[in-house]
């Protein structure tokens, strides 16, 4: 297809790069000790890889809506600490 279509890449090498990580952490989830755990993990990687994607420090996004439940966020009020919706002073 590459030739016909110069739009298309030659190879897939940047994206095998962007997913490594998860890839990575998903062999590791294997070792959770139980179903929760794992798909407790999951929840954190897709949150971490969210953060990422949306140009977020993980670690301050984190931090911050834990603070943020800790401190009586509304539930109802939940959309406001996605990761594509959060900013600093939450």
């Amino acid at each position: 297809l590459f030739l016909g279509d110069g739009r298309i890449e030659l190879d897939n090498n940047p994206v095998e790069r962007t997913i490594r990580p998860i890839a990575l952490s998903r062999k590791n989830a294997l070792f959770a000790g139980h179903d929760a755990g794992a798909q407790n993990w999951a929840v954190i990687a897709s949150l971490i890889e969210t953060c990422k994607l949306n140009g977020i420090a993980p670690h301050d996004y984190l931090s911050g809506v834990l603070t943020a439940i800790a401190a009586g966020h509304k539930q109802t009020d939940i959309n406001d600490l996605l990761p594509w919706n959060y900013a600093k002073p939450v």
